[in-house]
């Protein structure tokens, strides 16, 4: 493998990174600027901005005829998401679910998740798939609008002290604005280079690009929200550790596969083994939140755990298949199965109380 593709690769997931964090920074402090309240910048700016590395990479390998490498970054991103992210996290500190909001975010997960599954069942996600998708982030954020002035105060004031407001300066917002811009154009120069950095090392590895994209490219690019959701739980601030990964995964299915659907040439294709496994295994992922959320609206630290390894077993089932879920077999099914028995696990005390 030559040198130069590390080199890019990792150039370019550094550009990505300062990109994502400067438009993040520059978009939210305007949007304070401008009046926007703390609790909407968390659940909508970061949240999204955090998910612009995915944006950017799968635009751009939909604009160069690397589909696998796009729908492959999505769904690995929110496999990564779930699994490693907010199972992490609640290792560090049990994670108590006591947003409104975000308990009304996981069930749109959920169905934004079977929706794709659905849509994409034929190996094609056209412009009309597209489209709907995009509609689906619009109506979210209105919702999400609407939704945020019935939150409690406690929520509220651990979101005002996250993304309190600057001082509201015309300086200030130029500033702002121009950090925005100066972090667009890093995203944008870092997609191009992690894109050519990771082709090359498939080629050299001899893995598909599916397979890159769900792990090594899917992993990078989601490195702000594993920053944003593992500080926010050393903080105490365990609503932001829950609804930035919630948040970002709507974003994701929305926000980054609806948009790049339309704008590709001739839509994106979706590989079988992407509808054999991992399509599935987003879907069984965002189902299994909810059970773990209603125990005692917590995830506790065996449950993190027990994420941790689903993850951990997902990643070595794509390596020891090359990229070609066919050759799982049963492995497959068991994988896919696999939410549903750790959701099991998490009811079962409760069960067993309410029997009592």
């Amino acid at each position: 493998m030559e040198a130069w593709s590390v080199v890019f690769f990792l150039l370019g997931l550094l550009l990505l990174l300062g990109g994502a964090e400067l438009l993040v920074r520059g978009s939210s402090r305007l949007a304070a600027a401008l009046g926007i309240s703390p609790l909407i910048i968390g659940l909508t700016v970061v949240a999204f901005g955090t998910s612009s590395p995915e944006l950017a990479v799968s635009m751009r390998g939909a604009w160069t005829g690397h589909a696998d490498l796009s729908v492959g970054n999505v769904l690995g991103s929110n496999i990564f998401n779930v699994l490693f992210i907010l199972g992490l996290s609640a290792l560090i500190v049990p994670l108590k679910v006591d947003q409104r909001l975000v308990r009304i975010d996981v069930p749109l997960m959920t169905g934004a998740s079977l929706l794709l599954l659905v849509m994409a069942w034929d190996g094609r996600l056209g412009r009309l798939e597209g489209g709907i998708l995009s509609s689906g982030l619009l109506a979210y954020i209105a919702f999400a609008v609407w939704q945020s002035r019935r939150e409690s105060k406690k929520v509220k004031a651990e979101y005002a002290q996250q993304f309190g407001p600057p001082p509201p300066t015309a300086s200030g917002a130029l500033l702002q604005i121009a950090v925005a811009a100066v972090g667009l154009l890093l995203l944008l120069v870092g997609a191009q280079w992690l894109l050519d950095g990771s082709i090359r090392i498939a080629r050299w590895a001899g893995l598909s690009e599916l397979t890159i994209g769900l792990t090594i490219i899917a992993a990078g690019t989601s490195l702000p929200e594993v920053a944003t959701s593992l500080i926010a739980a050393l903080r105490g601030e365990r609503d932001i550790a829950v609804g930035n990964v919630v948040g970002s995964n709507l974003f994701n299915l929305l926000g980054v596969l609806g948009p790049t659907a339309v704008l590709a040439p001739g839509g994106l294709q979706v590989a079988p083994s992407a509808l054999l496994l991992d399509l599935p295994f987003v879907v069984a992922t965002a189902l299994v939140c909810t059970p773990i959320f209603l125990t005692a609206w917590q995830i506790d630290r065996w449950e993190g755990g027990a994420l941790l390894l689903l993850y951990l077993a997902y990643v070595a089932a794509l390596l020891a298949s090359d990229g070609d879920a066919s050759n799982l077999g049963y492995v497959r099914y068991l994988l896919i199965a696999a939410p549903a028995l750790l959701a099991g696990a998490s009811l079962a005390p409760s069960v067993r109380a309410r029997r009592r």
